[in-house]
């Protein structure tokens, strides 16, 4: 289970406003302060518990910053690049960069990496990697070229394993990708090839990796809205070899496939990512947490003003900008487990309150320079945030809101929110109020019918017809014959009329059905119905078919008209009162649904070379059923029916021939019971005997 708390800005002075929205958010060496570095000229030092500014520095004028501002943890200082090639270094006391250390390198910088544990690790566009002191040590040394021509990197990272960092970095050439990893502790560079899995070639917009202790697992959103993941392995088997590894697709459709930009993705533990983007493509840009492991939208949140496309994550906070301005949106991700990724664990905490984490430590907060003053502030900050929250109204109620003004596609977006969030004993009365709702609007405003919100609260399982009588009464005025299939499999108390109605619109030609084909001599269970008496039924018994191979019955109806049918046949009813209802359906159609039925009787049977129908076919005995019911109500009428004639003849005979398998079935039954006899007095025979059976 997973969930996004209330977000809160960081900054009230407007970042990204150059084209590439802020160049990085890196973490500094104190647990909650950050080193933002804006698109121009800027980098800001913030600290996320007090939310305030701590420091800003700034190049001149003309000098514009091409790397994010990162810190030394092994020194506490911080670096940045300007002009590609320029370094500056220092620390909290300096104010004024232009007279701070520097440092011209020979070759243009692509990005520096910083983590705790190792030095600075700079990695230049031509694909080399140099730490920072033998950079500084020797500024003007000659970089190698490690990537080819036309390749150009697109995005890196660094982990630490076995203590020691591993770097990895993205090229693009020509519409291909490539992976270099670089070891520092054997000091290799291996090479691979990311080669598409079974989806059709599309762009890759964003990347993310984690690591374990053998591999990394990279992680692409593409231009068609899924996420693949790649295993690319930290220690290859011939690392001076060109490899290839394969991606393979891990989440679908998590973003619209129109989306070409304002999409970022984020992994924050074993089983969830982040996703930055719009769900649909009408809607606007949502923040999502996702499960891996069980593939299913934890938690979701609208961004209404936009983001810029770049999503960073530190600890329990997610850092984007929303509009204008740095936002932090703090995030819970528990132990993935099946009823968690359901929304079904058990929280104590009142679901009406979401209460904002505290982002400092303080069992080492004098450690690090945090006051006593400080903690207090910040304590006073949580409670007036857990105060503002609280007095919110329900999610429910903004819903039942949201229907009553927005559009369709603003209520599916806001609907699928809401199931995201933890269910709550009142679940089932809280969806029954949302479908009254829906369907009370749609009674008002005939031309607002929200079948996709309806869909969704349909798979809850929570639905009954007693709770929400009209929606299968809208779905019958507008013919909207998936709806009603929904309805009839998932509501234990449709009544007989109902089912009826249904039945009567799944028969009729709104529906397109196909022609039955002409049926010849068929086989059952050893009998053919052409006879029209059975006193040859010992010869019968005892003559294989003439045919190797038996005639195949076609379906009398399309595979969508019969998948209807069967949700009409597992439905429940009682016979007295759908008789009566049952008279009222015209003859051609009582008589298609016969056929129909006659059909899958010798599919049951086993009697033709077919396939059944539908995902869940009936059972011999529902079909049996109906179609006793269907001539119980009809026989009078259906008789008169030219086209049903050869019909009922053929249901006659087999009838006929059932009987005549019955009798010979009696007739032997003595026989059987003379046989379970012996059996059951095999212990007291011999190891070897003969015995003379004579049947009568």
């Amino acid at each position: 289970m997973a969930a996004l708390q209330g977000e809160f800005t960081l900054s009230a002075v407007p970042l990204g406003a150059g084209p590439n929205g802020l160049l990085g958010v890196e973490q500094s060496d104190k647990t909650d302060q950050f080193l933002v570095t804006d698109g121009g000229r800027t980098v800001i030092l913030y600290k996320v518990s007090d939310q305030k500014p701590l420091g800003s520095w700034s190049v001149k004028q003309g000098q514009i910053i091409t790397s994010p501002a990162v810190c030394n943890f092994q020194t506490g200082e911080f670096i940045v690049v300007h002009d590609n090639k320029v370094l500056r270094i220092w620390n909290n006391e300096d104010v004024n960069l232009d007279k701070v250390f520097k440092a011209t390198l020979s070759a243009e910088i692509y990005r520096i990496h910083s983590v705790q544990g190792t030095e600075p690790l700079v990695l230049f566009k031509e694909g080399a990697v140099r730490g920072l002191e033998a950079l500084l040590a020797e500024p003007q040394q000659k970089i190698e070229t490690v990537i080819s021509d036309d390749e150009v990197i697109k995005w890196t990272k660094v982990f630490m394993v076995y203590k020691h960092p591993v770097l990895i970095f993205i090229t693009e050439k020509h519409g291909n990708h490539f992976a270099y990893v670089q070891t520092f502790s054997s000091q290799t560079l291996s090479k691979y090839t990311l080669l598409l899995g079974q989806e059709e070639k599309c762009v890759i917009q964003n990347f993310a990796a984690s690591v374990d202790r053998k591999f990394i697992s990279l992680m692409s959103l593409s231009a068609d809205g899924c996420v693949y993941e790649t295993l690319i392995p930290i220690h290859p088997s011939d690392p001076e070899q060109n490899q290839t590894v394969v991606r393979s697709l891990l989440l679908k459709a998590v973003v619209s496939g129109l989306a070409r930009s304002g999409v970022a993705l984020a992994i924050l533990d074993h089983d969830h990512v982040a996703v930055l983007g719009p769900p649909l493509p009408a809607s606007k840009e949502c923040l999502s947490i996702w499960n891996t492991k069980f593939q299913t939208l934890q938690t979701s949140k609208e961004l209404p003003q936009g983001t810029s496309g770049q999503l960073w994550y530190y600890g329990e906070n997610l850092f984007m900008l929303h509009g204008k301005f740095l936002t932090v949106i703090p995030f819970k991700c528990e132990v993935s487990s099946l009823a968690g990724a359901l929304g079904k664990l058990k929280h104590s905490q009142d679901p009406g309150t979401h209460t904002v984490p505290l982002f400092v430590n303080w069992e080492t907060s004098q450690g690090c320079g945090f006051g006593s003053q400080n903690s207090e502030q910040s304590k006073r900050i949580l409670r007036r945030r857990k105060i503002e929250v609280s007095v919110q109204p329900p999610a429910s109620e903004q819903l039942l809101s949201t229907i009553k003004k927005e559009s369709e596609k603003h209520i599916e977006v806001e609907l699928c929110k809401f199931l995201a969030t933890k269910r709550t004993p009142d679940f089932h009365t809280v969806i029954g109020d949302i479908v009254l709702e829906l369907l009370g609007r749609h009674k008002a405003e005939p031309s607002f019918y929200p079948r996709n919100s309806l869909m969704q609260l349909m798979q809850t399982h929570v639905l009954s017809y007693s709770l929400c009588p009209g929606l299968m009464e809208a779905a019958l005025e507008r013919t909207d014959v998936q709806m009603l299939q929904l309805c009839l499999q998932h509501f234990p108390d449709v009544p007989d009329s109902v089912t009826c109605a249904c039945l009567k619109v799944f028969l009729s030609d709104s529906v397109q059905e196909e022609k039955m084909d002409e049926q010849t001599e068929i086989l059952q269970n050893g009998f053919n119905p052409s006879e029209q008496n059975c006193d040859n039924c010992d010869r019968k018994l005892n003559k294989k078919p003439q045919h190797a191979a038996e005639e195949t019955v076609s379906c009398p109806v399309v595979p969508k008209r019969a998948a209807l049918l069967n949700a009409i046949l597992h439905s429940a009813y009682s016979e007295m009162f759908l008789l009566p209802h049952l008279k009222d359906i015209p003859a051609q159609h009582v008589t298609l649904f016969l056929q129909y039925l006659y059909f899958l009787y010798l599919k049951c049977n086993e009697n033709a070379t077919m396939t059944l129908p539908g995902l869940h076919p009936p059972t011999l005995n529902q079909i049996m059923d109906w179609m006793c019911l269907l001539l119980d109500a009809n026989f009078t009428v259906v008789v008169m029916v030219p086209e049903a004639k050869k019909l009922l003849l053929s249901l006659y005979k087999f009838v006929k021939s059932q009987v005549c398998i019955c009798s010979e079935l009696n007739k032997i039954e003595v026989s059987f019971r003379e046989l379970q006899k012996l059996n059951q007095e095999k212990n007291n025979r011999e190891l070897y005997s003969i015995e003379v059976l004579e049947l009568f």
